[in-house]
């Protein structure tokens, strides 16, 4: 027991020490939810180097295209992956079957409310629950890295049901894709 509270103590301490975070893109500028809307961010490539512009497959970018909706939404603390998300996680399930070279970064993340450690609990409890689809329908676990940044990268600030429901998240970012 003490060895899990002196972890979520330093898990608590290093998101504290941590700087102020960038702004996030957003990979579901044309995904919605509710009656609340994805718009104004966009994903630059960049290469191991830091260069920009590497190049990733065209249906990643593709508004009407599936696999340009990267988000998805759980209900207030829950990591309960909704059923509307099925189509959506089967398509990127198919992709990166078909392309083992590519890999993502499942992002978990919360609203405001709730202390720094919970938010970070529940955070990878979401970007895990997304990883766990995704391998069930045949994604190579070499593919998918899981992390949580709890409450510290929201979508919208604000205490309000809308803003509270956009940052309730797990987003999909490819490999080579960079948040800005």
């Amino acid at each position: 027991m003490k060895k899990i509270a002196l972890s979520v103590l330093m898990t608590a301490l290093l998101a504290a020490c941590a700087s102020t975070p960038a702004p996030v893109t957003d990979p579901n500028a044309n995904q919605t939810t509710g009656n609340t809307s994805n718009t104004g961010s966009e994903i630059t490539t960049v290469d191991a180097t830091g260069t920009t512009g590497v190049k990733l497959d065209p249906r990643l970018s593709d508004p009407s295209n599936i696999l340009s909706q990267r988000r998805v939404y759980f209900d207030y603390d829950s990591f309960t992956v909704k059923s509307e998300y099925d189509a959506m996680v089967q398509a990127h399930a198919k992709f990166l079957v078909e392309r083992r070279d590519y890999k993502i970064i499942l992002q978990g993340n919360t609203d405001n409310r709730g202390t720094a450690e919970y938010n970070l609990a529940l955070g990878q409890k979401r970007a895990d629950a997304v990883a766990k689809l995704l391998l069930a329908l045949g994604v190579n676990e070499n593919q998918i890295e899981a992390v949580s940044f709890g409450e510290e990268r929201p979508l919208e600030n604000g205490d309000t049901d809308e803003a509270w429901e956009r940052n309730r998240r797990a987003d999909i970012v490819y490999n080579g894709e960079q948040t800005k």
